[in-house]
């Protein structure tokens, strides 16, 4: 595997809940995607251009997205459905599900 470092805030919240999945032995929803930033205190943050990304979320076929509860207001483009956490427990307990055989 290749490292490489991001510096994108965005991405804060998917490594955050792949941490989270495995030190509760539960795996990540596959069928979410997650956006957002993770600040010291554990509150998520919103991120620039947060209607944009979703609307590519939408595009690429996924129909449930987390995003922080700060932010922008905007629809849910047609055929996804939005979820707003606003801390990184209420995001883990959103975005983490049992193992399934």
């Amino acid at each position: 595997m290749v490292e490489r470092p991001t510096s994108e805030p965005a991405a804060d919240l998917g490594l955050a809940l792949a941490i989270a999945s495995s030190y509760r032995e539960m795996a990540v929803d596959p069928r979410i995607v997650v956006i957002g930033e993770v600040g010291l205190s554990g509150e998520l943050r919103a991120v620039p251009q947060l209607e944009r990304r979703v609307k590519e979320v939408a595009r690429l076929g996924f129909k449930r997205c987390l995003i922080p509860k700060t932010g922008p207001r905007f629809p849910a483009p047609e055929g996804i459905e939005l979820i707003t956490a606003g801390t990184l427990k209420e995001a883990v307990d959103i975005g983490l599900v049992k193992y399934t055989a």
